[in-house]
This record gives C-alpha cells, sequence and structure tokens, in this order.
C-alpha cells in the first residue's frame, strides 16, 4: 500500500485535496529539502546567528523555548517559516505548569490534574494550551505523556505523568488529545515503548522497560493502543529498551534486547506499526539524550532513527554533519527512497492535516494572536482548577488550619526553585504570602538553631518539578542546612511544629517519613502557592485524594 493510501486513513484521514498537496510537495521537494523535512530542530534563546544557520538548513519544523517576548517571537518564527521549502511545523511540550507560556494562562501540569481528577478540567487546560500555542503559530505538541508513575525515584517522569493508576492515564490522556486535537494541535503520546518502572533517566542512560510482555499488553499496550483509537496523530520514540518484546523475536538477543526503541525496528515497524496498527507519525525522541548518545555514534545513530521507521528526527548538536549523514543514507541505499519517501510525506501529511498548505497559514493575524492570551475565561477557569489540587498527604498532629495566634513565628526552610531548564528562576513567593497573613517569616540560615522558644511553626518550602537530567529528586539535607553536618542530621520535629510543602516532586515522605505534614502541590506557579496558602488557613479545602503513593510503599510513614 503506498504512503498516499495510508494518509486517506486514519489518524490524517486526509481528502484528495489534502493528498495531492502532500504529493506534489513531496514531488518538487530536492533530495536535500526532503532530508530537512525530517528534522525538528531546537531554537532556544536570542542567539540571531544561530537562527540565520537553522533558516539555511531549512528544517520541517522547529522547537521553540519562548521568550516572554511576543513581538519577537512572531517576528523570528516568521522569518523561519519565509526561509524554509514548506510550510514551517512549529512544536512545543504543551504540558502545563511551567511549560505554559509565560504571557498566557496558568495551567497546571499533567500530575496537579490528576490530583484534581476531573477529565473537562483536563480537556479543557488542553484546550487552553492548544488555543494559546495556535496563536504563537504553534501546531504540534509533544503531549501527553502516558507513561505510569511506578518507580517513585524517577526524576523524569513524576509530576510529567498523570500518576501511577492506568485508568486514570487513561481517561486523562483522552481529554488531553481531544482537548488538543479539537483545537488545531496535533497531539503526541510518549514515552514509546512505555516509561516509569525504571528510576533512571533516559537524558542520562538508556533506560529499560523491564515488563513482561503480559505486564506490557495489560498496561502500556492498553493505554496506546486507547490513543490509537482516540486518532492521536502521533507517537514519540524514545530512547527506552524493551528486552521482553526483542526476546520474543530474538530469544539470543543479547546486547541487541537493550537496544533503545529511537533505533529498533522491531519496536517502531514491528510492534507499533504491524501488531498495534498505528498509521500516524512517528517522531524521535531528541537526539542529544544520553540514552541514545550511550548507544552509537551520531553519524551512525540518525540515518538509523529513519531506517528503523521513525519518521522525524528530533533536535541535533550538529545539524549539518546529521542531515548530511541522513543523505549519504538514502544515497548508499542505507535508507531506502521508500522509506524516505513514506518519512517525508507522513510529516507533510500532518502539515495537511493541520491546514498548513499555505506558508500564509501558519501564524494567525497579529492582534488576533495577541489577544488569544490570558483571556480573562481561561485564567478564571484554569484558576478553580490550581484551587482544588493541592493535596494534603499527611496531618498526624492536625497542624492545619494554620493560625496566626498558635503559629505567629515561622522558620522556612526555603529549597528555591529548581528548572533546569531555565538559567534564572524566580524566587517563591510563599514568604511574602504568609507575611501577608500576619506571619513573622525568617528564612532560614547555617546559623540558625531552631527551639521552641524561638519559633512556632517550621515549613520546608521545596519546589522541584520533574524534568531532566538530574538523576534523582531527593530531599537534599546537607544542601537545606547550608552544608553544615550536625544541621543536616538535625529533625526539628520532635521538639517543634513541621511540614514539608513540596510544589513538585511528590514523594519526600521516602527521605522524611515521620515528618508530621506534608503537602503535595505539583507545581511552583505563583497561582499554585496562592492555593496552597488558602488551603493551609482554611479558606478552601484541601484535595485529600492523591494520583501517586505518596508514602512510597513505605508504613512508618503513616505515623
Amino acid at each position: 500500500m503506498s504512503i498516499y493510501e495510508n494518509l486517506r486513513k486514519p489518524p490524517f484521514s486526509l481528502d484528495d485535496r489534502a493528498v495531492d498537496w502532500v504529493r506534489k510537495t513531496y514531488d518538487g521537494l530536492t533530495l536535500q529539502e526532503r532530508v530537512g523535512q525530517i528534522f525538528v530542530l531546537i531554537m532556544m534563546g536570542r542567539n540571531e546567528e544561530e537562527f540565520a544557520r537553522i533558516r539555511a538548513l531549512k528544517p520541517g519544523g522547529v522547537t521553540r523555548f519562548f521568550t516572554p517576548d511576543f513581538d519577537y517571537e512572531r517576528r523570528v518564527l516568521t522569518e523561519m517559516n519565509e526561509a524554509v521549502a514548506a510550510p514551517l511545523i512549529i512544536t512545543a511540550d504543551l504540558e502545563g505548569s511551567r511549560y505554559s507560556f509565560s504571557f498566557g494562562t496558568p495551567v497546571l501540569g499533567q500530575l496537579g490534574l490528576a490530583a484534581v481528577d476531573d477529565v473537562e478540567a483536563t480537556r479543557k487546560s488542553a484546550e487552553i494550551l492548544a488555543t494559546e500555542a495556535r496563536a504563537l503559530g504553534v501546531t504540534w505538541s509533544f503531549t501527553p505523556v502516558i507513561d505510569i508513575n511506578a518507580a517513585f525515584r524517577s526524576a523524569i517522569v513524576g509530576t510529567r505523568s498523570y500518576g501511577s493508576d492506568v485508568d486514570r492515564i487513561e481517561r486523562h490522556a483522552l481529554a488531553h488529545i481531544q482537548g488538543l486535537q479539537a483545537n488545531g494541535v496535533a497531539a503526541t503520546v510518549k514515552h514509546w515503548p512505555g516509561e516509569g518502572f525504571d528510576d533512571r533517566d533516559q537524558h542520562l542512560v538508556t533506560t529499560i522497560n523491564p515488563l513482561s510482555l503480559d505486564e506490557w499488553q495489560a498496561s502500556f499496550g492498553r493505554l496506546y493502543r486507547r490513543m490509537f483509537d482516540e486518532g492521536v496523530l502521533s507517537v514519540m520514540s524514545a530512547h527506552i529498551a524493551f528486552p521482553a518484546y526483542v526476546r520474543s523475536k530474538m530469544p539470543d538477543a543479547g546486547l541487541e534486547a537493550f537496544r533503545p526503541a529511537s533505533v529498533s525496528p522491531l519496536l517502531n515497524q514491528t510492534l507499533l506499526r504491524d501488531e498495534l496498527g498505528f498509521n500516524g507519525l512517528i517522531v524521535s525522541d531528541a537526539t542529544s539524550m544520553g540514552g541514545l548518545s550511550a548507544w552509537g555514534q551520531d553519524r551512525i545513530t540518525k540515518p538509523e532513527i529513519i531506517a528503523s521507521g521513525c519518521d522525524v528526527i528530533l533536535f541535533s548538536d550538529d545539524p549539518e554533519r546529521d542531515m548530511a549523514a541522513v543523505k549519504e543514507a538514502v544515497i548508499s541505499g542505507q535508507i531506502s527512497q521508500t522509506r524516505l519517501q513514506d518519512a517525508v510525506c507522513r510529516m507533510l501529511g500532518l502539515k495537511a492535516k493541520l491546514g498548513l498548505f499555505e506558508k500564509s497559514d501558519v501564524f494567525p493575524p497579529v492582534e488576533t494572536a495577541k489577544a488569544a492570551f490570558a483571556k480573562p475565561d481561561n485564567v478564571e477557569v484554569a484558576q478553580t482548577y490550581i484551587s482544588r489540587s493541592p493535596t494534603l498527604v499527611k496531618d498526624v498532629q492536625s497542624l492545619f488550619p494554620l493560625s496566626v495566634e498558635t503559629h505567629k513565628r515561622i522558620l522556612l526552610v526555603d529549597g528555591g526553585i529548581v528548572h533546569p531548564l531555565m538559567p534564572e528562576t524566580p524566587p517563591l513567593i510563599l514568604p511574602e504570602l504568609l507575611r501577608q497573613e500576619g506571619f513573622e517569616v525568617t528564612i532560614d540560615r547555617p546559623d540558625i538553631k531552631p527551639t521552641g522558644g524561638d519559633y512556632d511553626l517550621v515549613l520546608y518550602a521545596l519546589a522541584e518539578e520533574s524534568l531532566l537530567i538530574r538523576g534523582h529528586i531527593f530531599l537534599d539535607w546537607r544542601k537545606l542546612a547550608g552544608g553544615n553536618l550536625y544541621r543536616a542530621m538535625h529533625r526539628t520535629w520532635t521538639h517543634l511544629p513541621t511540614a514539608i510543602i513540596s510544589f513538585g516532586h511528590p514523594y519526600y515522605l521516602y527521605d522524611a517519613p515521620r515528618v508530621p505534614a506534608l503537602i503535595n502541590a505539583y507545581s511552583s506557579m505563583d497561582p499554585v502557592q496562592r492555593a496552597v496558602v488558602d488551603c493551609m488557613m482554611g479558606r478552601a479545602a484541601f484535595n485529600r485524594t492523591s494520583p501517586v503513593d505518596a508514602f512510597c510503599g513505605l508504613e512508618d510513614a503513616h505515623y
């Protein structure tokens, strides 16, 4: 069956006009331009020389990490669109939380929405993200994450997932896809073939899906099939191995059992395409990640990504080198002409599905675009979801609600906002919010020895969401103690009321099982901090249902 016949089938479901556009566009591209179409390159910061370099390469798409300057973003992306061989596709990770647009509506991330556990809230949040994304020209999101939050030490799944329960993940991921794709943004389910049972980070190492075939079919297999039934347009093939499946086809696979999915014909073509019947676009995960670079050299792995069944290569540290390697692989026959055509036409098919037939179709009018951001109605409804998310996991001493009369003097141990994609992140506004309530707030210092004579309450405020290159997120007592060895070993809750507030990672009870109180809020956005204070003061009710086992399987953590 030809690629053009496949484009008429779900999830593309293109009509004659769209298929004809794909055919004519493909036929009109040179080999170099066809290779360019299967690359999505990254644009960060304001390096105009780097942007000019990317424009000259004429990629099929770009991923932009946006600044707060709308006019600048519009200019940069318009210039990129004018330079490419076919209409540009602009991508983003529409995950919410600090991935929300800085000039847009603050929207909860996936784990926060899983805590709210209202599919309409998830659908509406995705709709808000999609409408604001379209205003910037973004038409492809690398979301939702459908990984399973099984290994609590994972620093890369955590707050980015919809939790640990497959039923909950399924219903919220479906709502996420519906909210995006009904509003003109293609969704991507990730990370194929499934992450969350290995507590390591594929940005640093090739991770392993350790499930048996039966276990995988009952969990990830079920999830991916359901997303395909919903019509999700793309899948992200990750740097994750699935040895049980490979060994079912190759009993003596040896090292091949641990080949990353991104360069595995068995996982991309045999399992994903042939057995699960996925007809959409397959995009690799970011190719600069350690999970791929630990497997092989770039000059080898980049062509293998396409040859093994992925249609798009995501990012490149050296795009001139990588495009040349892919082009040479086509000329040598390592990548067949049929495979190249299939990949390029799926990329063009995605653009056609999104209505990007002309370059003028990429961006809406400027004034229309500006008006799409932070609409009062959207801000109001998103705030109602935020207000329902703070989860009181534990309060064995009935500390909450707080009272200025009994807890006036607060010692705040501020761990700061940790965000590896932001060189400078804003400070927590929590101290000022508490002062506005009438509390006397002292920020902890290495010379302070907290006693009941000086303080009425100790609060640990931690803000580290699940993101890349950190191995594990944990309660770093030494860092919190300012490097003081003895303070790092000292615990306050035996003689002072103490609570941990996590604006991110939900598993701190593993490192502090006896802390009397824990609040999980899943995001460090300012509106979330305000919602937590409202709950602590008793003006709003805490959520009492956690989307994960915040006790990390520890019996003593319940006491």
